[in-house]
């Protein structure tokens, strides 16, 4: 009986934080929309931004984004075409293996970046600290 309800608080647990990735999503997404951005989108332009203020002008590969972002590799080729189009980032050939792709951050989106940033990060404060503290 002990197993059980062991078994069962961890899938509750499990499901908790589902349900708190999906409302922490949808409400991110919601807040973007404003900036022109899901949060998809953001968390690319982020990923870019926290690379380029380490090493002063970072570019990713796409595979490296994909892992960090949990998209796959097609659905994020379709993200950065997209925010490519948008002027937000660019792309070109990495140069240590002509078949990679390398994604680096525009002025443009580097300006949109600094504009969504407070309001991203207000999101994970009211839906990731709030439910706690």
């Amino acid at each position: 009986m002990a197993a059980r309800r062991s078994e069962q608080a961890l899938v509750d647990e499990w499901r908790a934080i589902l349900a708190l990735h999906a409302r922490t999503l949808c409400e991110l997404d919601r807040a973007l929309r404003g900036h022109g951005l899901g949060a998809s989108d953001f968390e690319v332009l982020d990923i870019l931004a926290e690379g380029a203020a380490e090493d002063g002008g970072a570019a990713y590969r796409v595979q490296e984004l994909a892992c960090r972002v949990h998209l796959s590799q097609s659905a994020l080729s379709r993200l950065v075409a997209r925010l490519e189009r948008d002027g937000l980032v660019r792309r070109g050939m990495c140069g240590e293996d002509r078949r990679g792709v390398r994604v680096e951050l525009t002025d443009g989106g580097r300006a949109r970046h600094a504009e969504a940033k407070p309001l991203q990060r207000a999101v994970l404060s009211r839906m990731l600290i709030g439910p706690r503290g």
